[in-house]
Parts: C-alpha cells; structure tokens; sequence
C-alpha cells in the first residue's frame, strides 16, 4: 500500500468516525433534552399537586372553622374531587418517573 492509500484510507477512517461521533453526540443531546423535559414536566406537577393540597386544608379549615362542621368525609363534593385531582397528578408524576429512570440508564 503506498503512502497517499494509506492516507486516503485514514482520511476516510476519520471523517466514518466524525460521522459517528455526530450521531451519538445528537442521540446524547436528545436524551438529556428529553430528560430535562421529564424534570420540568414532573416539577410542574408536584406544584400543582402543592396548590391542590393547599386548596383541600383551607376548604377544610373552612368547613371545620366557618361552617361550624363537626365532620368532613372524602366523600363530599369538594374534598371528593381535590382528592380525585391529587390522586390522578401523583399517579402521572410517578408514570413520569418511571421515564426518567428509565432514560437514566
């Protein structure tokens, strides 16, 4: 093989290896923007679930303080659909963190 073949042959082994480098470098990029889509999406949600619970103590402390009840029950219509509400977001924070395990890896 003569010399400029040789430096053909690793000319052509370098810009193969640009190219895959280029792809893994994108994949990466993809994964960590979807990784920090999944964090955003998650922080989202524990704040709407923070506002939801707020919104339960004071409909609580409402029903206890103001409206002279003895009792509150998780079936009535307020606290009924906060608690259904609270139920669905921690449900979908925990699907998300799932995902998030999983794009770790």
């Amino acid at each position: 093989m003569t010399f400029s073949e040789r430096m053909k042959d690793l000319l052509n082994q370098g810009v193969a290896a640009s190219k895959d480098f280029a792809v893994k470098a994108g994949t990466k990029a993809q994964e960590l923007g979807e990784i920090g889509v999944l964090m955003l999406e998650i922080k989202q949600l524990e704040g709407q679930a923070q506002k939801l619970i707020a919104r339960l103590g004071a409909e609580v402390y409402e029903s206890f303080a103001e409206r002279g009840s003895d009792i509150i029950s998780k079936s009535d219509a307020p606290v009924s659909s906060m608690l259904a509400e609270i139920t669905r977001i921690k449900e979908t924070i925990e699907g998300k963190e799932g995902e998030l395990k999983i794009k770790k890896q």
